[in-house]
This record gives structure tokens, C-alpha cells and sequence, in this order.
């Protein structure tokens, strides 16, 4: 948006913003490692409701663990509330961003 004024010299100066988005940048859950839910539960969310094998589970669960933080799944900005708010049903602490925001 630009947005023109006058100045006292009767010269005109614009002051423009330029806001760049990517509506199809998709968007992450984070799930955050706590020091209360047990590994073998976390692989369990992740395998009941995403619907990850146990292999995948696991290997999330470990990095949330060993890192502190795991990007679980992708998707549109919709999708992922939807999925963040599911994981706070089951407990998790789980939060959602922009891809390569971190």
C-alpha cells in the first residue's frame, strides 16, 4: 500500500510498505519436548493420529526428545491449528509456524 502526502515545501513524497507473502508457503507443527509425557505416548499420538508408522513415530519422538523440537507435519495454515489444537487434546505441547520461520 502507498500513501501519499504533502509536505511543507509543496513537494509530494510517498512512504510505501510492501508486505511480501506466499499464501502457498506451508506452514508447521512444532511439537516441544515436556517433562511430563512418556516417549512411548508421543510415538503413540503420533502414530494414532497422524497416522505414521511406527518407524516414523519413533524417529519424530526422538528428535523431540534429543532436540527439544520436532516440526511433525506441513500443510496449510487451517490444517495445522486444526492439527495443533488436536495435540493439546492429547496433552503435547504443540505450537504451529511458518516453514523456515525458525
Amino acid at each position: 500500500m502507498t500513501v501519499g502526502f504533502a509536505t511543507g515545501t509543496d513537494t509530494r513524497e510517498e512512504v510505501g510498505t510492501v508486505e511480501k507473502t506466499d499464501p502457498d508457503q506451508p506452514w508447521i507443527v512444532v511439537v516441544w519436548n515436556d517433562p511430563v509425557n512418556l516417549m512411548s505416548y508421543v510415538s503413540y499420538v503420533f502414530q494414532s493420529y497422524f497416522g505414521y508408522t511406527e518407524s516414523k513415530a519413533r524417529t519424530l519422538m526422538l528428535e523431540v526428545h534429543e532436540q527439544g523440537r520436532s516440526a511433525v507435519i506441513s500443510g496449510t495454515r487451517e490444517k495445522v491449528e486444526q492439527d495443533t489444537v488436536a495435540l493439546h487434546s492429547y496433552g503435547l505441547w504443540a505450537t504451529f509456524e511458518k516453514a523456515g520461520s525458525e
